[in-house]
């Protein structure tokens, strides 16, 4: 994500990511990878339950499952990506966002 956030930002979209983790260890998080987006904290998973990525993880602990969202202009999920992985996520967040851009045309 951090390698497309700048064809990301041209389209008009943001990236933030959410996670457990304090604002003090998002900032170093975000330093150790060079991140480029918002991290945001959400201490008692309030928005991780809302959005559903709360729960058993493949590893049967509770914890988050990580996923995407691609949430439109009006606040409405459009696409929702399961298990993602690091490589390669940021192109099909990029080319999705350029469909979805074309059809609302």
């Amino acid at each position: 994500m951090r390698d497309a956030r700048d064809d990301i930002a041209a389209m008009g979209a943001e990236i933030v990511g959410v996670s457990r983790d304090d604002a003090s260890s998002h900032e170093k998080f975000k330093a150790h990878h060079m991140l480029n987006f918002t991290l945001l904290t959400d201490a008692d998973h309030k928005v991780m339950d809302a959005y559903g990525v709360w729960g058993k993880t493949m590893f049967g602990q509770e914890g988050v499952r990580r996923r995407t969202f691609i949430i439109n202009p009006q606040g409405v999920v459009v696409k929702v990506y399961g298990r993602v992985t690091v490589l390669g996520h940021g192109g099909q967040i990029v080319a999705e966002l350029k469909r979805l851009q074309a059809m609302a045309q």
